[in-house]
This record gives C-alpha cells, sequence and structure tokens, in this order.
C-alpha cells in the first residue's frame, strides 16, 4: 500500500514538472521605439513573443537610480480594460513641453483569462540595471529651432538606412521622417521589423522620435491593415499634423499609384474616396490658427502630385484634390518620395512652393528657425547633391 501511495504521488507530480521544464520566458521582441511625441505627450510601441499586459514607468530625468523610488505604472489599456496583446501601445499624456524623461517597458504573460480568473506568467522588461534607462524629450513649439532627417524608399535595405543615419549627428538631430516605402510589401510582422524598425531601434528610435508616413508599398499585402497598429497608433488615421519648433508639418497619405480598379489590386482599395475624405480634412487643417500662426510649414507626401512627367493615377489624384489647397495655403516646402531619382521643383505658377522629391538613396536635412529653413541632400555617400535656403 504504501508503493501504490509513492506512485499516485509521482504520477500527480510528474505533469507539474513536466509544464515546469516546457515554460518558456516572456521575451520583448522589437522596440520600444517612439511615436507622435508632442510638446505634453508621447507614443511609446514594443512587440513581444506571447500575449500579454504590457506598462510603461516613467521618471523624470536625473543621474539617480532609476528604482531610488517606485514610479507610476502606465498600462496599454483598451476602453478601461488591460490590453492582452504582443503589440503594445501607451500614450503619455501630461508631460512637460521641452522635457527630458527616463522611461522602462512591461509586459507580463496571460496564460489565461476565464471570466473574472486570470493566471499570470512571467516578465519581460527593458534593462535599467547594466545599462542607463532609456531616454526622450517632448517637443517644444516654443523651440527657436528645429533640426531633422528625411529619408524615404529604402525598400529593407537595412545598410541603405544605416548609412543614411550615419550621416546624422543624433544629437543635434531632433527627429527623422520616414517618407514611405520602406519595405516593398507587408505580409506579416516580421517584414517591417526585418526590413527596417528594428534596425531604426537599434540606431535612435528608442529615445529619437520617427514621424512614419505610409508609401504606397505599405499599402500591399495581408497585414497592410494593420500597420496602423505600428505607426502613429494613438492617431485617428495615418494622416496627420504635428508640430516642432517653428516648423507646422502635414503628414498625407496618399495611397496607392494606380486606380483602385486596376487588377494588382484585387478589388481591396478604395483610395479615391480615402483621398477625397483627406482633402475635406487637410482643407480644415489649412484654415486652423495652428497652420497660419507657425512660421513655417511643411508638407510630407510620399506621391509627388503630377507636376512633370509624375503622371500616374496616384500623382494625378495628389495634384488635383491636394496641389489645389496646398496652392492657396501656400506651405514653405512639400518633400515627397517614390519615384526613386531626386528632383527639386522650384516655384512657379502651378506651384507657389517648392516641391522636393528625394532619391531612395539620398537624405534630406534640414534645419529651421524662426526665419529661415535651410535645407542639404546628401547621397549616401554623403556628397551634397542640393542645398538651399527659405526665408521669411
Amino acid at each position: 500500500m504504501k508503493n501504490l501511495f509513492l506512485f499516485l504521488a509521482v504520477l500527480a507530480v510528474c505533469p507539474l514538472l513536466k509544464a515546469q521544464v516546457e515554460i518558456t520566458p516572456i521575451e520583448i521582441t522589437h522596440g520600444p521605439y517612439l511615436q507622435n511625441v508632442g510638446d505634453t505627450e508621447a507614443t511609446i510601441v514594443w512587440t513581444t513573443d506571447k500575449p500579454s499586459i504590457g506598462w510603461v514607468e516613467l521618471a523624470a530625468d536625473g543621474t539617480e537610480s532609476f528604482y531610488q523610488e517606485e514610479h507610476p505604472r502606465l498600462f496599454d489599456t483598451t476602453d478601461g480594460v488591460k490590453t492582452t496583446s504582443t503589440v503594445h501601445t501607451v500614450r503619455l499624456k501630461g508631460l512637460q513641453p521641452g522635457t527630458r524623461y527616463r522611461y522602462r517597458v512591461f509586459a507580463q504573460e496571460v496564460l489565461a483569462h476565464q471570466q473574472h480568473k486570470i493566471i499570470y506568467g512571467g516578465f519581460a522588461s527593458t534593462n535599467v540595471y547594466s545599462k542607463k534607462p532609456l531616454v526622450f524629450r517632448t517637443s517644444d513649439a516654443g523651440m527657436a529651432q528645429v533640426n531633422f532627417a528625411v529619408m524615404n524608399d529604402i525598400h529593407g535595405q537595412n545598410d541603405l538606412l544605416e548609412e543614411l543615419v550615419g550621416q546624422c549627428d543624433l544629437k543635434q538631430t531632433d527627429f527623422f521622417v520616414f517618407n514611405g516605402d520602406m519595405v516593398s510589401v507587408c505580409d506579416n510582422e516580421e517584414q517591417l521589423f526585418e526590413g527596417f524598425m528594428d534596425t531604426a531601434v537599434k540606431l535612435f528610435a528608442a529615445e529619437t522620435p520617427m514621424y512614419y508616413n505610409r508609401g504606397n508599398h505599405e499599402t500591399r499585402g495581408a497585414f497592410a491593415p494593420s500597420v496602423h497598429r505600428y505607426f502613429s497608433p494613438c492617431q485617428e488615421h495615418l494622416y496627420y499634423t504635428f508640430r516642432q519648433g517653428p516648423v507646422f508639418f502635414i503628414v498625407l497619405d496618399t495611397g496607392e499609384d494606380k486606380p483602385d480598379s486596376d487588377i494588382e489590386y484585387a478589388g481591396i482599395t478604395d483610395y479615391d474616396n480615402y483621398r477625397t475624405e483627406q482633402a475635406e480634412w487637410l482643407s480644415e487643417v489649412l484654415e486652423s490658427p495652428a497652420y497660419r500662426e507657425a512660421p513655417f510649414k511643411v508638407v510630407l507626401a510620399h506621391m509627388p502630385p503630377s507636376l512633370a512627367g509624375e503622371d500616374w493615377h496616384g500623382n494625378m489624384e495628389v495634384k488635383r484634390k491636394f496641389l489645389t489647397l496646398l496652392q492657396r495655403a501656400k506651405p514653405d516646402l512639400m518633400l515627397c518620395a517614390h519615384m526613386h531619382a531626386y528632383t527639386h521643383h522650384e516655384p512657379t505658377a502651378a506651384t507657389a512652393f517648392p516641391v522636393v522629391i528625394n532619391a531612395n538613396t539620398s537624405l534630406v536635412r534640414v534645419q529651421a528657425s524662426q526665419s529661415e529653413m535651410q535645407v542639404e541632400v546628401t547621397d549616401r555617400d554623403g556628397s551634397v547633391m542640393d542645398s538651399f535656403t527659405i526665408r521669411k
């Protein structure tokens, strides 16, 4: 009888031992990285390999230990419920303009959720023990000067991305803009991260803001409708505005380059109506005090308007629906991409402002003050391709 009890006890313990052996720790797979950093808010995004809840711990800047005191947990939530997901987004609010903050992200695995009972697993977090905490600075509309860089159309060439970012002094670059077609297709999450975002995080994106503008290639693939979960996730649309120092930015999502009826899209797109909806929004933006009162205005669009040779359907749509409005509002500069060749269109009767179409292998760097905006374009080897100044 004693042996029977021992045998039954072993049988009872074995499944528990097996479960312990098979448990693998949760990991942060990508990120964290910054999105939509404003004067009083910032969004932080990261992913995990297991469904989990996530949160950010935020601290004031300083040299003392990150854990000298307890910091509030700012959770990834959906309508008041902590979100269980592998993609985590936390929108930090109530921040101070032009202020540095330290942060750390966490995730805790959710093993099961049945009615009001939840079984949690292990934790994952960014390191603040052997490394300094991650740091970011909020923007400030009152800043006297802003420096930023724009690149586009790298189509998953991480070596090119490293070369272009390497031309920038990160201490002097307030933010980067990815102006579309950073990958060639969006079939899954890994294509986004392996194509450019893992490299961006490694180089700067955890601490220097990156503003993303979708290109036409990022509209293609089964995963394309999910892109908004990763970029500007707390904005209503992939078109939006932001202000950095003396510059007001308008980000236009120009959609696809061929008609919606084209066989390549298999009947899944509706970009003509999307651009019409966006034009209505743009009309309101251009009449807003935020736009009118900014010393400089810059428009970002992946596809350029049809000006000289850019005569595909998408370019014509940008011209018909956006350029007419912009012509009246007179921004100071329009930065485009898509054509894989550099072109600088000077102001004309058709466009009352310069339009720069950046090449796929060049970098646009801009330094703007209250009175002038200096633009320099360099090739991947650092050689200067173009430079000009816009003065008020």
